[in-house]
């Protein structure tokens, strides 16, 4: 946070950690695209992120507490990112916003694809993905489904990408 915010309404808040452009779309890409690593956020990324801006970012979510970074162990120069439960919350603000620009915004198919599916399957999805994050980047355990709800969406995208 800021150490000085603007005012203490929530949203004004929650805009001074998330508000720019770059934060959500990191945060998207590390819990939709389950990328990790520095090199992975800035190589597929679909807007085309700088590396500069990229750093920045990182380094403010995690000293937002919305990521976590951790030493790659089979790498000694590679820093591992994870969500943090602060970020995983996010799961019905992210899926809220796909639904809403899927509905007003000229999205395209594959893109959009996603945001369907977590709209359809709504706060019961929601919460079953949020599990499945828990355990994955916090290591709380959790009994998969089959299959995951992450599987399930980047199957529908990776279909969506072959049949354009």
């Amino acid at each position: 946070m800021p150490e000085s915010p603007r005012s203490g309404c929530p949203i004004n808040l929650t805009l001074e950690v998330l508000g720019d452009t770059w934060s959500l779309l990191v945060i998207r890409d590390v819990m939709f695209g389950s990328r990790r690593h520095f090199n992975e956020l800035l190589t597929q990324s679909e807007e085309g992120i700088a590396s500069n801006i990229l750093a920045d970012r990182l380094h403010r979510l995690v000293a937002n507490d919305m990521l976590a970074k951790t030493q790659d162990p089979h790498h000694k120069q590679r820093k591992i990112y994870s969500l943090t439960e602060r970020s995983i919350q996010l799961v019905p603000v992210l899926a809220t916003m796909g639904a809403w620009g899927s509905e007003h915004l000229p999205v395209t198919p594959e893109l959009s694809v996603r945001a369907k599916i977590l709209a359809d399957g709504g706060p019961e999805l929601w919460q079953e993905f949020t599990d499945e994050l828990r355990a994955q980047h916090l290591g709380a355990p959790h009994q998969p489904g089959a299959p995951s709800v992450l599987e399930r969406l980047n199957s529908a995208y990776q279909a969506r990408q072959a049949h354009r």
